[in-house]
């Protein structure tokens, strides 16, 4: 198995937003600054998590992602499967018989006994776990969600002289005068 940054992502966003569920939905913008992460991609991914249950989205003004589940309750295995990451570390993509005479390989077994000892090890770790062990190694989370609030001063109105003719008749006079 190799685990792409799709599944990486997917896990390190979560972790993220499992770290800010008490202050509120959590902007996806936020996470992209923090982690680094492309907003578009984090979007794709999003979606599929919401898909999935795993968030829930609120629109509008302080809307965001919050979980759709408690952390205890989302595995690892939960996230990487929700975003499409296949878990599989055979070259037939499971497939009993993988030869091209219809045989199974010389490796078949021993790889999928280790496709089933990954899925039981990602599905034994909780997003609560990681959350959990980010703050045991000091990981700092703002108590209050960053709200960047616009403030505009009142524009400066001045009058407009314009030193120029405002008729064809005073445009006239304007060049006789010359």
């Amino acid at each position: 198995m190799r685990l792409t940054t799709k599944g990486r992502f997917a896990v390190t966003a979560m972790i993220d937003l499992g770290l800010r569920q008490n202050n509120g939905p959590v902007t996806l913008a936020a996470i992209s600054q923090r982690q680094q992460i492309s907003l578009s991609y984090l979007e794709q991914l999003f979606g599929k998590l919401r898909r999935h249950e795993l968030v829930e989205s609120t629109r509008g003004p302080g809307g965001g992602y919050t979980l759709g589940r408690k952390a205890s309750e989302i595995t690892v295995a939960d996230i990487i499967v929700s975003v499409d990451e296949p878990i599989d570390a055979t070259q037939c993509g499971g497939k009993e018989n993988c030869q091209d005479d219809g045989t199974r390989c010389m490796t078949h077994d021993l790889w999928s006994s280790l496709n089933t000892r990954m899925v039981e090890f990602l599905d034994s770790v909780s997003l609560q776990k990681l959350v959990d062990d980010q703050l045991a190694k000091g990981v700092m989370v703002e108590s209050t969600p960053q709200v960047k609030k616009a403030v505009f001063a009142s524009p400066i109105v001045k009058p407009v002289r314009v030193n120029a003719p405002n008729s064809v008749f005073a445009l006239g006079n304007a060049f006789s005068k010359s």
